[in-house]
């Protein structure tokens, strides 16, 4: 997809603002410790899908942002306000309360709820790792994304050698299905779609901004689930959805009249100015 865009650039609009596309080690190189946690992070969120069903998987890897938070105090010593502290623990509480009514309804799975928090974790990096690495291809969210799937797709080589997916593949029944390649090429356009998007939102907003978009995505995603599926879900099991949902809003509230109360006050040194706007 990124090949046949970066070909339709030579074409004039509306692909005239389309970056040519070549490969350079050098930047490939530089790129590749965000092309890992990438890596992480889709392989740890089709495994958290694999055990649990799509309406809990809000909730079950809903520990991005106190991740941000603990990521931000350990890799770049920030501190967190009070305020943004007691929002991450209604989120923790939510998810502990999932947990608990996933476990009553007899569907809950630790190996998912494992995968979940990993996600978690591999989304926390991502983003701060794509802002990070976006200077070293000119800003390019296009040519992130080329050299992202590029550096992927070797990593994959030897994670699949190591694990045994050659052999499963060799056995898989469905590899002459036109069907079942219809939906694989469907779910990679939405995923190139969803991975432009997301790096576009990053580099024009911030990490931050994107968890906001991202908690709007799992309410709905949540709903649509129960409602697809027909599912019935207890009062409690909604409570724990909110109390993710509704902490992930406080927490970026605060955050956001904290990064405005920063802008506007003159006398802030310029080390908390960065520090509170990461």
């Amino acid at each position: 997809l990124c090949l046949g865009l970066s070909l339709g650039a030579a074409c004039g609009p509306p692909c005239a603002g389309l970056p040519t596309l070549r490969l350079d080690p050098k930047v490939s190189r530089s790129v590749l410790p965000l092309s890992a946690v990438f890596i992480g992070m889709v392989t740890s969120n089709n495994l958290c899908l694999k055990h649990v069903g799509v309406a809990f998987y809000n909730v079950g890897r809903s520990l991005t942002t106190v991740f941000n938070v603990l990521l931000s105090y350990l890799l770049l010593k920030q501190t967190t306000s009070l305020y943004a502290l007691l929002a991450c623990g209604v989120i923790i509480g939510g998810f502990w309360l999932g947990v608990d009514q996933e476990g009553a309804e007899g569907t809950l799975s630790w190996t998912g709820i494992f995968f979940g928090i990993l996600a978690s974790l591999c989304v926390s990096l991502n983003a701060i790792y794509t802002k990070k690495v976006l200077p070293v291809v000119d800003g390019s969210i296009w040519r992130l994304t080329f050299y992202n799937n590029i550096n992927a797709c070797v990593l994959f080589f030897p994670l699949m050698v190591l694990l045994g997916e050659f052999r499963t593949l060799y056995h898989f029944d469905k590899l002459g299905s036109p069907s079942f390649w219809g939906m694989m090429t469907l779910g990679g356009v939405f995923g190139f779609a969803i991975g432009y998007v997301t790096g576009l939102q990053i580099k024009f907003t911030s990490p931050l901004t994107h968890n906001v978009s991202g908690t709007a995505k799992a309410c709905a995603q949540t709903v649509l689930a129960v409602i697809y599926f027909e599912e019935t879900k207890s009062f409690l099991w909604w409570t724990s959805n909110l109390m993710v949902l509704g902490g992930s809003f406080a927490y970026t509230w605060v955050k956001g009249l904290e990064m405005r109360k920063v802008q506007e006050d003159p006398n802030v040194k310029s080390s908390e100015r960065n520090d509170t706007g990461v």
